[in-house]
């Protein structure tokens, strides 16, 4: 892609994406955004403000350019030669409840023979719904964001960090324990938080407000026998972590400011198929604003995976 179609996809990502920031603004804390219209591709429950999203992008996309999103997943004419992955809201319950951590997600990749991975994506693009505040990514070209500079923390001491993990849809009790080390050495000389946004979450360390985010759903469902039932019986029957469409552009976004970014076990997410939901490419998520503290929440996690496996028996 030469640069200056690169640049044009990446200002179609920001128009987008702030398109469907405006057509969701009004609804943001409103009532009547909480009516359960069904189920989504992803199998989560989609509430009226997800449909109202959903509307908005599909109105959106460009000419020859399919989409991938939580509730349709990939609706692709045969001419397309791009295709958009797309959270319209990651954060729903925020944005239910009138929170700032709510966003519109939008990343790029060309189409290609339709099996693009991570490592195709080409730009991404974050929007903050309440406040409007955006982040935009273009790969090989940085990161840069509406208001205020990229900031990056030097935390490298999991005692004094500020970080975030996500448990909606993840069982609470095993999820806790693999975290638990980390949480008790933060909780009083740093800060833990769920903010129920992973693309809020992940952005927050290109702002320097937090120093790393950690989500481990899918390694546990793959790491630890009989865990998957518990993913199920919490999330009613699927397993609900996070899909490609929820990583893709903060993924970008964080990299690009300079920041680490891999999956539970410490790979780079590159290799991941992007287009679909379901455990087969839903990924974890180990990102932190530097090697240093990565390693050490990386440490910490496979130390608790391993209590958690001793805990649940051969």
């Amino acid at each position: 892609m030469s640069d200056p179609e690169a640049q044009r996809c990446t200002a179609d990502v920001l128009s987008i994406a702030l398109a469907i920031r405006e057509r969701v603004l009004p609804l943001l804390g409103s009532h009547a955004g909480r009516s359960v219209d069904g189920a989504g591709a992803s199998g989560d429950v989609t509430f009226a403000i997800d449909s109202l999203a959903e509307r908005a992008l599909e109105e959106l996309v460009p000419a020859r350019t399919a989409f991938y999103s939580e509730d349709r997943g990939l609706v692709a004419a045969p001419d397309a030669i791009d295709v958009l992955v797309v959270d319209p809201i990651d954060g729903t319950r925020p944005a239910m409840a009138g929170l700032e951590s709510a966003c519109v997600a939008v990343g790029l990749a060309p189409l290609g023979d339709g099996e693009p991975t991570m490592a195709d994506v080409v730009s991404g693009c974050v929007v903050e719904i309440k406040s409007g505040e955006w982040f935009l990514a273009e790969r090989g070209g940085g990161v840069k964001r509406s208001s205020g500079p990229v900031a990056l923390g030097g935390c490298t001491d999991v005692r004094r960090m500020f970080w975030a993990y996500g448990f909606r849809g993840r069982p609470v009790r095993p999820t806790v324990e693999v975290l638990a080390e980390l949480i008790d050495a933060s909780s009083v000389g740093g800060g833990t938080f769920e903010l129920g946004s992973q693309a809020f979450a992940m952005t927050r360390i290109v702002t320097g407000q937090l120093d790393a985010v950690v989500e481990v759903g899918s390694r546990l469902v793959d790491d630890v026998p009989g865990m998957r039932s518990d993913f199920e019986r919490v999330g009613r029957g699927q397993v609900l972590n996070n899909s490609p469409y929820d990583l893709a552009a903060p993924w970008l976004c964080l990299r690009e400011a300079g920041g680490v970014v891999t999956d539970g076990w410490g790979e780079p997410l590159d290799r991941h198929r992007l287009l679909g939901s379901g455990h087969d490419f839903q990924m974890s998520s180990i990102s932190a604003a530097n090697r240093t503290l990565h390693s050490e929440l990386l440490r910490a996690v496979d130390a608790g995976v391993a209590r958690l496996r001793s805990m649940s028996g051969p």
